[in-house]
């Protein structure tokens, strides 16, 4: 049984509220913030049922990148080339306005440059140099260069890895520190007025003459004039009729390695793969396409057949003279749809959803929540 509220609670924590969102994710706090900026009077609180956002917020590799050269010709091919431009341009905007709105020091933004390596089995390798032509060709009015991609195979030995034949290069890819980043926004939007109430779920909703009524985890009802569910691929369990599909991204990071001299961001088979150092250790991520079905999941714990996949490929990806031992393995829930693009939509009167990056969040939830906030703002 929930004990009563007392007075000061129904007057401050549970009070009514302008805008109420689920999930104090990167796209929740993005959206807070969008709107806060937009509508300062508004009174503005985040649910989060977490004593910290778990989704995939800080549970993904770090990096802030538009998609590597293969993955961008695996969509151009699959979604057309329009499409496939205009999430490239959303990644890339949204990666700026993260410079723009946080000090590099923040967040640990390390504009370190990017690869991707590629192996003779790729379908395209008799052709790759004309495909990465025709990328930057097509990128040049994003990016405003003119060579984004650019192939330097010979690095491949100075930077310690073997069993590729090609390495594309992108100079403008970066990493950075996922924690501080879901740190950094929080404490903005705690400066701004906006509350976030931790340890707090929404486990439904109802009309209550032109209010909505959120009803919690807890058990507590809080009136609301307009609600946003953030809540990515955990919206399955709340929304089921989004269609969202959840995939669990596994990933593990090894001791310090005496000598490394790997350096940047690193992708390799359409993006399944993904590494980049962290000093002088290796944060590797992904192998999600070895169990595709045992992968759409909610569950946190990870599969041996996935981590044993992410070993396999340093062991026989790294230079054999490197020692280390796998000391850190995690994983988080990233959500996708079925034309893989970003889904922004109304639900129902005064109920909205911004959800689903399709495993870009990091570069695409700055820019989603700009068209969120329009959005819920026409509707006020």
């Amino acid at each position: 049984m929930t004990a009563a509220l007392s007075i000061w609670e129904k007057e401050s924590f549970y009070a009514p509220q302008d805008i109420i969102i689920a999930g104090a994710g990167l796209m929740g706090l993005w959206t807070a913030l969008e709107l806060k900026q937009k509508h300062p009077q508004r009174r503005i609180t985040i649910l989060e049922r977490n004593t910290i956002p778990l989704g995939a917020s800080t549970r993904n590799a770090g990096f802030a990148c538009f998609g590597s050269p293969t993955e961008l010709l695996h969509d151009a091919e699959t979604q057309g080339i329009d499409n496939m431009l205009r999430i490239v341009e959303m990644r890339y905007k949204g990666i700026e306005k993260i410079r723009n709105y946080l000090k590099d020091e923040e967040i640990d933004f390390d504009p370190c440059g990017g690869y991707e390596c590629i192996n003779a089995d790729y379908k395209h390798w008799g052709n790759l140099d004309d495909k990465i032509l025709e990328l930057n060709q097509a990128l040049k009015q994003i990016t405003g260069n003119t060579s984004i991609f650019e192939r330097t195979t010979e690095k491949l030995t100075t930077l310690g890895l073997q069993g590729f034949d090609a390495l594309v290069e992108n100079r403008t890819e970066a990493a950075l520190h996922s924690g501080k980043l879901v740190q950094a926004l929080a404490q903005k939007l705690l400066a701004s007025g906006v509350h976030i109430l931790y340890g707090t779920g929404i486990s439904g909703w109802h009309e209550a003459g032109n209010d909505i009524e959120v009803e919690t985890n807890g058990q507590v009802m809080i009136k609301t004039k307009q609600l946003i569910y953030c809540t990515n691929a955990f919206t399955q369990t709340l929304l089921p009729e989004t269609g969202i599909t959840p995939a669990r991204g596994q990933i593990i990071v090894t001791s310090p390695i005496e000598g490394l001299a790997m350096k940047g961001t690193f992708h390799y088979d359409e993006g399944f793969y993904y590494w980049r150092n962290l000093g002088n250790r290796i944060l590797l991520g992904g192998a999600r396409n070895e169990a595709f079905a045992e992968e759409e999941t909610l569950n946190m714990d990870g599969s041996a057949i996935v981590r044993n996949a992410l070993v396999a490929f340093l062991k026989k990806h790294l230079h054999s003279s490197y020692q280390y031992t796998i000391e850190h393995q995690w994983s988080g829930i990233m959500a996708f749809t079925e034309n893989k693009q970003p889904m922004v939509k109304q639900l129902a009167n005064n109920v909205f959803a911004a959800i689903a990056c399709n495993g870009m969040g990091v570069a695409l939830t700055p820019v989603i929540a700009e068209e969120m906030a329009r959005m819920v703002s026409t509707n006020f």
